[in-house]
């Protein structure tokens, strides 16, 4: 139930007011009537979801229709994507349509919830609403175990609508994603259950990655190294941003000889990795940076902008009227094209304004360099290895993930600065606005700045990493010289979190800020299992992963120098599996080295390590 006091209360996204929750006006733009909408589109999803997973239990078969309503219904609530109220309540009134539809097949109905069986008309849904929030789930534990869920979920069913837009299904992530919703509701499951689906939904999130590489690498081809051109050139333009490729080639088709050119925005400028769009002479080039700066460049760009998913800032006027929408995406006043039952989109009415309208406004120039998905830097394996046993390459910083508002966010500039230049940076997402521009050079002839491509395409960083694995003959990711410092912002980053915490990747530096939907319980059980923490200043962290001066004992060091420095450590580390202590071989080995021998987590030993001296100090 809402508390009186609140409008409304949504903590979704990172840039949550206050870090606890926004409970006037969301910080993304929407109003209340809006989130409460939301609310109620997802409550009846739910629904949906369990009458679906109740049918198949009585062996009774669900149609796609049924599954992409579902994806298409949590893509919609996504932060920054559909702040068109009307579209909401349409979306709610055709789910229990729907709804009803399925329930006349259901035997065993008293087995779902009261979110499959309510009925209301338009003139109840705000009260509805009211009672149905994040806020009806009490416990505190319970509540945020499902919205950590719930959010993983909706990150996941973005991954599968964009792989269902290029053909590609998957039924059983579908399945999955629909049986996790309804368990949501399930109060008789208990906290450590709820962990386990935790778990799970990450799990499918790495099979829902993995469906949209395949989606976007069999239909465009692998992506390539590919120089972007970021100035402008005189003609008129469209500038499409969000993250649909189907979308761009649909527009680039259309394009073709109309004098009409087209650049890329935001989490769309890896489109020009793959192959198939460099065909496409007015495939112009990447105009600005991450979407939070889009009231500027939008501004500036002059011509007509086609937002195709999430990542909409509420527009300005003076360019309101140029914005168009598709898919998820929405706002109310803008133009929303919708496509045919064949899937085809008409953008004549964009390209039509873009001949009227000025060509872009040159607001930087020079050239990115991006391309390195995983069949690229699998292509630079030798390579790559090469620098990593010389000790060129000393750590890879995996730096996915997302850009937003926040001043603190500079910290990911600093932070890239500030690292040594014997390491390389992982990147994905529009996180790496904040430092693919920077000249940080190269090692050995691999840039310094690998960047993979969208937040979609974080599954590359997965397979590099597990090709790193392979190579190196190690037994776990967390052996390899590979560290972790992510940034998040909305849901989509959740599930590519849950991905790595499924693959058990340890010490992840999340920020910048921990998400206000952990409770202090659930966030002990991360930081317990899989010893995430939030950001430092630079510095700390920078000496945190990659060892430095404020660690005595560090990952690079010599075992037999540890011993003879430290001989108080000697009984820690064998009581930890390091039996070796005292052969030969394994005093000249590095403390990293003598771990992944023995198949240990180095991270967590330097803990142990350093924990114990700062012990044996204070008893002092």
């Amino acid at each position: 139930m809402m508390d009186k006091n609140n409008a409304m209360f949504c903590y979704q996204c990172q840039e949550t007011m206050g870090g606890t929750g926004c409970t006037r006006v969301g910080m993304c733009g929407k109003k209340p009537d809006l989130a409460a909408m939301q609310d109620l589109l997802i409550y009846v999803t739910k629904g949906l979801s369990a009458i679906a997973t109740q049918l198949r239990r009585e062996k009774i078969e669900i149609t796609a229709d049924v599954n992409h309503m579902v994806t298409a219904n949590l893509f919609a609530t996504i932060t920054n994507a559909d702040f068109d109220k009307e579209d909401i309540i349409s979306r709610i009134e055709a789910t229990l349509r729907k709804e009803d539809e399925l329930l006349a097949k259901v035997s065993k109905k008293d087995a779902l919830p009261e979110a499959s069986l309510w009925r209301g008309s338009r003139e109840e849904f705000a009260a509805k609403a009211a009672g149905v929030g994040v806020l009806a789930t009490k416990d505190e534990d319970i509540r945020s175990f499902r919205e950590l869920i719930t959010y993983g979920v909706k990150g996941l069913a973005a991954y599968v609508s964009h792989a269902n837009a290029l053909g590609k299904e998957d039924t059983e992530i579908d399945m999955f994603i629909q049986r996790a919703l309804a368990q949501t509701m399930d109060d008789t499951l208990t906290g450590g259950t709820l962990l386990a689906l935790v778990m799970e939904t990450g799990r499918y999130g790495v099979r829902g990655m993995d469906l949209l590489d395949r989606a976007n690498t069999e239909t465009y081809g692998n992506p390539e190294i590919t120089k972007v051109n970021i100035g402008v050139r005189s003609n008129p333009a469209i500038l499409i941003s969000g993250h649909d490729l189907k979308d761009l080639e649909m527009l680039l088709e259309q394009t073709q000889g109309t004098g009409v050119d087209v650049y890329t925005h935001g989490e769309m400028l890896p489109a020009h990795y793959y192959p198939a769009f460099k065909k496409y002479e007015n495939f112009a080039g990447n105009y600005g940076n991450a979407w939070w700066k889009q009231k500027e460049e939008f501004e500036s760009f002059n011509g007509p902008v086609l937002l195709t998913t999430n990542c909409l800032v509420p527009p300005k006027d003076s360019y309101k009227d140029r914005l168009f929408t598709t898919g998820n995406a929405g706002y109310p006043g803008c133009v929303h094209i919708d496509a045919d039952e064949n899937g085809h989109k008409d953008f004549s009415a964009i390209i039509e304004m873009a001949k009227k309208l000025p060509s872009p406004t040159e607001i930087e120039t020079g050239e990115i360099v991006g391309g390195f998905a995983h069949n690229q830097v699998f292509a630079l394996a030798d390579k790559v290895v090469d620098a990593v046993k010389s000790g060129a390459i000393q750590k890879f910083i995996v730096m996915a993930g997302c850009d937003g508002r926040a001043k603190t966010r500079s910290y990911y500039t600093d932070f890239a600065k500030a690292l040594p230049k014997d390491t390389v940076i992982l990147t994905a997402g529009c996180a790496k606005y904040r430092y693919n521009k920077l000249d940080l050079g190269e090692i050995n002839g691999i840039p310094r700045v690998l960047d993979a491509g969208q937040c979609n395409d974080s599954y590359s960083l997965v397979q590099i990493a597990l090709k790193l694995k392979e190579v190196f003959g190690y037994d776990n990711l967390n052996q390899l010289p590979i560290v972790y410092n992510i940034a998040w912002y909305e849901q989509k980053a959740v599930i590519v979190l849950l991905a790595l915490l499924y693959l058990d990747v340890k010490h992840i530096h999340l920020g910048p800020t921990l998400p206000a939907f952990l409770s202090p319980n659930v966030a002990n059980v991360l930081v317990k299992y899989f010893g995430i923490s939030g950001i430092g200043t630079v510095q700390q962290d920078i000496d945190s992963m990659l060892g430095g001066s404020d660690q005595l004992i560090r990952a690079d060091m010599i075992v037999g120098d540890i011993v003879q420095a430290y001989p108080s450590l000697v009984p820690v580390m064998l009581s930890c599996g390091l039996h070796c202590i005292g052969c030969g071989v394994s005093e000249m080995e590095t403390l990293e080295e003598a771990c992944m021998t023995h198949g240990l987590d180095v991270y967590d030993m330097l803990d142990i390590l350093n924990d114990e001296l700062a012990h044996e100090k204070n008893n002092k």
